[in-house]
């Protein structure tokens, strides 16, 4: 008799497990306001530092960083564009 209140213990621990992941899998829904804030609020001390010290051991990724938000932002390379520009017209 405890041979199956054991089996039945097993069964509904694994079918909980099962259903606990299924829950805790699927995405939760938010704007982009609740995106930004949850992002702003989730830059806490240790990460920071971790990005301190990432960019002191590797630069070239720190450039890269400030490379592709300036991209994004479209003004990459114009302050090189126009200092060759005014450079040439000095002449």
């Amino acid at each position: 008799m405890q041979d199956w209140f054991g089996l039945i213990f097993f069964i509904l621990l694994i079918v909980g497990v099962i259903v606990g992941l299924k829950i805790l899998a699927k995405p939760s829904k938010r704007t982009t306001e609740e995106f930004e804030r949850n992002a702003a609020e989730g830059s806490t001390m240790l990460g920071a530092s971790m990005n301190a010290l990432q960019e002191l051991l590797n630069p070239e990724a720190a450039k890269s960083k400030e490379v592709q938000t300036q991209l994004k932002e479209g003004r990459y390379g114009k302050k090189k564009r126009e200092g060759k520009a005014t450079d040439g017209e000095d002449d």
